[in-house]
């Protein structure tokens, strides 16, 4: 039951679908016609980010924001996108504290699950990716040869990444998309609601209007 309420949740977020009206004496609406009507919605959705809306979430674990208690985590590995991850982490945060990296990779994962970005972390990372400068990620598209310098910033950086990846990381950034650095003001940061401040970096999500604001 509680995946089917999961999933009509998610086809009305995801297809911005009118509510339907519950009284149960109103012989218009069968469940044939809801069947169809969440049949249309939901083909155009991907596999990757149904699997997001209709799993369960991992159980969080003690996770402390210390490079003492990254250095006593296990090696990280994984696949290609844990790789993207990494080194987005590594390019983007490496200098930030253990807490700036996690928010981060928060805000890399929020796009996955967001209509407005690639469902997939590699997807995310590399968007854009193709004229210099014209990315999300500026190291992605910088004309600069992408190599870890700094073996052992990388391999803490990638267990932030296998810890986010695995669902054990607490929210920090309230469903941040955005980040910058305190060094840079850009305009959307203007219109975009301000989440978080973590670090040198500060966080938001976008600025929803509707009719009646």
């Amino acid at each position: 039951m509680r995946h089917l309420v999961k999933a009509l949740l998610a086809f009305c977020m995801l297809t911005g679908a009118q509510s339907v009206a519950a009284d149960p004496g109103d012989q218009a609406v069968t469940g044939d016609a809801l069947r169809k009507a969440e049949t249309r919605g939901l083909r155009g959705v991907s596999q990757a980010r149904l699997d997001s809306l209709l799993s369960e979430p991992s159980a969080k674990t003690n996770v402390s924001f210390s490079r003492s208690w990254l250095d006593s985590q296990p090696k990280a590995k994984g696949g290609a996108h844990w790789k993207c991850l990494s080194e987005a982490l590594y390019f983007e945060a490496r200098g930030e504290t253990v807490k700036g990296q996690f928010a981060v990779a928060e805000v890399i994962m929020n796009r996955v699950r967001s209509a407005r970005f690639p469902d997939n972390v590699c997807g995310v990372i590399n968007q854009g990716t193709g004229r210099k400068y014209q990315c999300q990620f500026t190291y992605t598209c910088d004309g600069n040869p992408e190599t870890i310098h700094e073996p052992r910033a990388f391999d803490r950086v990638s267990k932030v990444a296998r810890t986010v990846l695995d669902g054990r990381a607490p929210d920090l950034t309230k469903g941040a998309t955005h980040y910058h650095t305190t060094a840079v003001r850009p305009r959307w940061s203007r219109v975009y609601t301000k989440t978080a401040a973590i670090g040198v970096h500060v966080f938001y999500r976008h600025t929803f209007r509707t009719a009646s604001n």
